[in-house]
């Protein structure tokens, strides 16, 4: 109910889902001011397989928008409305994900973050989703992997279509916490450079990096916090199984990037996320005290079999 009364607030300046297939693969976002990142971002989900692209604009005044709604395999929605009064976008993607997911394959990411599965080197997302099918599993897991450059996060300007990856190609191994949610089925993993250097006095404050970005979706599923879980709360179990472990992935996030100050300053004077916008007030503290997140404990990214290596992810049984 309450992502239909939120879906008064969007307006369609492109919608092409009449286009979409009944086997197609789906992506949903909600972006603000990224215009500077999203050419790659496309160009590296079409590589990957996804076939269509749904996008909430929450007023951005960069011309992203205009060059999504140009795009001829986006559909995309603008709204000038709060962000935190639609559970920061999810209602605005949970009415999108009712009326054009259903039965999908189902990718909700952000525009910093880059969706890595096993064998994702040699096999699309459909080889992966085929497996899931076959498998009867509907969800799929991964870890947001926080990456960064080695120096200052602002000695290196991004620049516009290019891989964040060769700015940015550096994480922590292994300095991660897991605990168990009870009410929901999921385990909150927490850690990382944000742990770290941001949130060192604090560390149980520090941002959640569980995720389950990867859903065949139904139109009555509905994402509770980001994607960090879902309801119904058994798709929230996507790394236990009986006798072994569950396949999962990573999800490269691609914050730290010369564009963090920038953004950070927007967003405190917004207002508009959660906790009063506490992860970016943080941010933006860190970067005039600490700016590099660098350490010598820091692995530089090769592929993601060095990421099973490390424990970070598995392929399971999925040969």
């Amino acid at each position: 109910m309450r992502a239909r009364r939120k879906s008064r607030e969007l307006r369609a300046l492109a919608n092409r889902t009449s286009e979409i297939r009944p086997n197609d693969i789906l992506l949903f976002c909600t972006m603000r001011n990224e215009d500077v990142r999203i050419p790659y971002f496309l160009r590296y989900y079409r590589e990957l397989g996804v076939d269509h692209f749904i996008f909430v604009d929450n007023g951005s005044n960069d011309g992203g928008a205009e060059y999504l709604a140009k795009q001829p395999d986006v559909s995309i929605w603008s709204t000038t409305a709060s962000y935190k009064k639609s559970r920061f976008g999810l209602d605005w993607l949970t009415y999108l994900q009712m009326r054009y997911a259903d039965d999908h394959w189902t990718l909700t990411v952000d525009v910093d973050e880059f969706f890595v599965f096993p064998f994702c080197d040699t096999r699309p997302v459909r080889a992966l989703t085929d497996w899931l099918d076959s498998s009867n599993i509907r969800s799929f897991g991964a870890m947001m992997l926080d990456m960064y450059p080695k120096g200052k996060v602002t000695d290196t300007p991004y620049q516009r279509d290019t891989n964040p990856l060769d700015i940015a190609p550096w994480f922590d191994a292994g300095n991660y916490t897991i605990s168990r949610n009870d009410q929901f089925r999921n385990l909150w993993i927490q850690g990382g450079p944000r742990a770290r250097v941001f949130f060192a006095d604090r560390p149980k404050s520090a941002p959640a990096l569980n995720k389950v970005p990867l859903v065949k979706w139904s139109s009555d599923y509905t994402y509770v916090s980001s994607t960090h879980m879902l309801l119904p709360r058994g798709l929230n179990l996507v790394y236990d199984e009986w006798g072994g472990e569950k396949a999962s992935g990573v999800l490269l996030h691609m914050k730290f990037l010369d564009t963090l100050g920038a953004k950070a300053a927007e967003e405190l004077s917004r207002g508009e996320h959660y906790a009063g916008s506490a992860e970016y007030a943080a941010y933006a503290e860190g970067l005039k005290t600490s700016p590099e997140l660098w350490c010598k404990w820091s692995e530089k990214y090769i592929n993601w079999r060095q990421l099973e290596i490390l424990g970070i992810m598995s392929k399971g049984n999925w040969a």
